[in-house]
């Protein structure tokens, strides 16, 4: 499963430089793909291909955010989800929403990093 951030974030930042995939960002902060990643160019789920550079709509405009779709809660590169490891306050936690599969993570590092 991925890793989400609650309400109860304190905007520290704490988490934001510890991701491996750089997929959290500060509230209101356009994503890419392509941070902290080798992608060029990404297939969206409807077949669309766009620039892996392109921004994309902020997750949350009030607290830091997790791109699920970026996340591999760290499998491939530590033991335990660094973000949750240094969080002051226990807001990153498992997204019920987005459960995954060690197999998947791993694809997903791999698909990320280009490996």
């Amino acid at each position: 499963m991925a890793i989400m951030i609650t309400d109860e974030c304190i905007n520290c930042g704490a988490c934001e430089p510890e991701c491996p995939n750089t997929a959290i960002y500060e509230g209101g902060i356009e994503w890419t793909w392509g941070g902290g990643t080798n992608l060029k160019e990404v297939t969206l789920p409807d077949g669309t291909v766009i620039d892996a550079n392109e921004k994309q709509e902020p997750v949350s405009d009030e607290f830091y955010y997790i791109v699920s779709d970026k996340c591999t809660e760290c499998t491939g590169f530590h033991e335990e989800p660094q973000c949750a490891a240094v969080c002051p306050v226990d807001c990153c936690v498992d997204d019920p929403d987005h459960r995954e599969s060690e197999e998947i993570l791993l694809a997903r590092k791999q698909f990320l990093h280009g490996e």
